[in-house]
Formats: structure tokens, C-alpha cells, sequence
């Protein structure tokens, strides 16, 4: 199983917290963050640690069937 990553550009306000969290999993691309890959292996907890501490809210985490699980609340 698989979980997908995506960053919304028009919340994200590029503060690279997730990047230092999660350096392999996101990445600064200009004025804002974006996955390096969209499916990560289930069960990744750096990726829900970096829509947790996500200021902006701006990084969604679903599972296979769509269900939104990070962040967590």
C-alpha cells in the first residue's frame, strides 16, 4: 500500500519547514514546497510530522482509498 503527497500552492507559504523535516520527501521549488513523489510507502512518519507542523495546512496525506489522514488533528 501506498500513501499520496500533495502540497496546495495557494496555501503554502514556502517556509521550508516541511523540506527540513522531510528533505527526501519535499522539496522548496521557488515560492513554495511540492513532493518529490506523490506515492510514499504507507506508514512514512516523517511525512505526516511534516503536515503536522505545516503552518499553513497546505500538505494533504491520503491513504490508497482516498481517505485524508495527515495531518493528523
Amino acid at each position: 500500500m501506498s500513501w499520496r503527497l500533495s502540497v496546495d500552492p495557494g496555501q503554502c507559504m514556502g517556509s521550508g519547514m516541511c523540506a527540513g523535516t522531510a528533505p527526501d520527501l519535499f522539496v522548496l521549488d521557488g515560492d513554495h514546497a511540492r513532493p518529490v513523489r506523490e506515492q510514499i510507502p504507507e506508514g512514512d512518519e516523517r511525512a505526516l510530522d511534516a503536515a503536522d507542523i505545516c503552518p499553513m495546512q497546505a500538505i494533504t496525506i491520503r491513504d490508497a482509498e482516498g481517505k485524508e489522514i495527515g495531518p493528523r488533528a
